[in-house]
């Protein structure tokens, strides 16, 4: 039960989402190289239960945004802490975020991201 995920929850503009489907499919190949045994990424499609709150509330979404949930699985801790440097500096995730960030359409912002770093609690597979 020594693996560790990193998960996140974000609201994308759903006119962009093939956009950032296809940045999505490449930041995950990037991850993989770098350490991450997998790396998931969903699209909402059932966000409200009476009596809980939703994700889209969480991150501030606009009535046209999508609510993407992911998580990227590692082995450990350690090697998750050390895939987090190497992405950081891997030109390619520079490459692709730039144009969902740096534009007069963002499209991903990550002031509207929760993120965080997980190890288990249990497991049944």
């Amino acid at each position: 039960m020594g693996n560790y995920i990193d998960a996140f929850v974000l609201p994308i503009p759903r006119k962009y989402l093939n956009e950032y489907k296809q940045a999505a499919k490449s930041v995950a190949v990037i991850w993989k190289e770098h350490g991450a045994l997998a790396y998931y990424e969903y699209v909402g499609d059932d966000l409200n239960r009476e009596g809980t709150s939703s994700f889209p509330e969480f991150v501030g979404a606009h009535e046209d945004d999508a609510i993407i949930f992911g998580w990227v699985l590692f082995e450990s801790h350690e090697t998750r802490d050390l895939a987090n440097e190497r992405v950081a500096t891997d030109p390619r995730m520079g490459d692709l975020i730039a144009p969902l960030t740096h534009s007069k359409r963002i499209i991903f912002d990550a002031k509207r991201m929760a993120y965080g770093g997980f190890k288990p609690l249990i497991q049944s597979i």
